[in-house]
Order: structure tokens, then C-alpha cells, then sequence
């Protein structure tokens, strides 16, 4: 590896060095995650299944709707799960 002597380089080769590590650090740790999802799905088809089956994607969060509990007086297709701000209608009801 060669030697880079810090103290010596302007702030524009610093911040070029550092663009230069972070695109290395990322290609590393794709590289590795590619590595493990390989290993892990040639060991989920040894069991017979994909790895898509076994694993639940984090990302997306499933969330269950909540039950309508409110509606306007006037409009029943307005309505208000009693969660969240509160509509203006449902205060002026409250306080009528």
C-alpha cells in the first residue's frame, strides 16, 4: 500500500481522497453482500427453498388500516379512524 502523507496534501486532494475511499469502502461491501446472499441461497436450495421465501423484506412494513370510527354529519363518505390530527369537522362537532 503506499504511503500517504496527510499533513502534506491541500483540502481539494483531501476531499479527493476521501471520494476516492468512500467508492472503495462501497465496492467492498457490495462485493460482500454479494458473497453472502450468494452463500445463503446456495444453502436455502440445499433445503429445498429460494432464498425469497425465507426471508421477510424489512423494508416494507405492512400496516393494517384502521377501522373507521367517525363520520361527518353532513358527508358520511368523510370519515376519521379517531387516529391523527383531528379534522376540523370532528372538532367543531365535539365542541357543538
Amino acid at each position: 500500500m503506499a504511503d500517504i502523507y496527510l499533513q502534506s496534501l491541500s483540502l481539494q486532494e483531501l476531499r479527493a481522497l476521501r471520494k476516492e475511499v468512500d467508492r472503495a469502502i462501497a465496492s467492498f461491501e457490495a462485493r460482500k453482500k454479494a458473497e453472502a446472499r450468494a452463500a445463503l441461497d446456495a444453502k436455502a436450495r440445499e433445503f429445498g427453498f429460494s432464498l425469497s421465501e425465507l426471508v421477510v423484506d424489512s423494508d416494507k412494513k405492512t400496516r393494517t388500516p384502521q377501522k373507521l370510527r367517525f363520520h361527518h354529519p353532513d358527508d358520511p363518505t368523510i370519515t376519521w379512524s379517531g387516529r391523527g390530527r383531528r379534522p376540523a369537522w370532528a372538532a367543531q362537532a365535539v365542541e357543538v
